[in-house]
């Protein structure tokens, strides 16, 4: 069993794809699945479902995943850690966010990191907050950046306090609340909503928040970025509730105070495992 064929199989696993992981690979497809397959021999098994439309994991597959991220993981720490040693950062630093980072100049940072160790290879994953903390927790990715209601805590991982903040209304400008300075959920209640999809953290912030007024609203879109959300609400299909430091970058929407709104922390967390040189570098470098 060779290093390079679990690589291979995380990429399948991660992309969903053979085409899409061969080019993050940088082999030709028929090379990559060649070794997958040689490697599902050598296993007596199939790590992966193959359809004309969707790769997915086996469960033979799923048992293999944890095991082989921990030893591509364990030898990419290994050749980072030698290159440290010789006052070189060096590797792959892949980073998680939510769409919504505001507590973070997330550009500015890589840019700032990227001049300082340009052998460092990067790569960016949005997801939910919850996933977030599994990828980290199992090794996907070194760093994420996540908010979540004031009352829950990253589980699993090492964290720290970023910023508070609190949701705005957003509405299109043509809507009848863009006139009003403020409103309170007891006014919103009323509107068609569009956000997040049901039991992501940054659905829960404002569930909580109607659900504690003794209120309900209708979501009639679920939506899983917060750009495409301010899209919906500019063609006033809806409304939304978004973070204040973040909402003002959103155009052709109109940002209405909410009295009452819901608050939420954001975090940065990073494996207990401890972290790779490029991680740590970059961590560093956060205010």
């Amino acid at each position: 069993m060779e290093l390079q064929q679990m690589r291979y199989v995380l990429a399948v696993a991660e992309t969903g794809s053979f085409t899409r992981a061969a080019e993050r690979c940088l082999v030709v497809q028929s090379a990559l699945s060649h070794q997958i397959a040689r490697l599902e021999r050598e296993l007596g098994t199939k790590l992966f479902e193959r359809t004309s439309r969707r790769v997915r994991l086996t469960p033979a597959g799923s048992a293999f995943l944890p095991e082989a991220r921990q030893c591509v993981n364990a030898a990419e720490r290994a050749a980072a850690g030698v290159a440290a040693a010789l006052g070189e950062v060096r590797g792959r630093l892949a980073v998680g966010l939510i769409s919504t980072v505001a507590a973070v100049d997330i550009p500015g940072a890589l840019r700032e990191f990227r001049r300082r160790y340009p052998a460092v290879r990067i790569s960016l994953r949005v997801h939910a907050s919850d996933e977030l903390v599994e990828l980290v927790r199992d090794g996907a990715i070194e760093v994420a950046f996540l908010g979540l209601p004031t009352d829950a805590r990253p589980v699993g991982v090492e964290s720290r306090e970023l910023a508070r903040d609190r949701l705005v209304a957003v509405v299109a400008r043509d809507h009848p609340l863009a006139a009003e300075p403020a409103v309170d959920l007891r006014r919103l209640a009323d509107e068609v909503f569009v956000d997040l999809p049901a039991r992501t953290a940054g659905r829960a912030q404002t569930d909580q928040a109607f659900a504690a007024a003794g209120l309900t609203r209708d979501v009639a879109f679920e939506v899983t970025t917060a750009y495409l959300i301010a899209r919906l609400v500019e063609q006033d299909l809806g409304v939304a509730m978004l973070p204040a430091t973040w909402a003002p970058q959103l155009p052709g929407v109109t940002i209405v105070e909410v009295t009452d709104a819901p608050e939420r922390i954001e975090h940065v967390i990073w494996s207990r495992a401890g972290s790779t040189p490029a991680a740590t570098a970059f961590l560093d470098l956060l205010p």
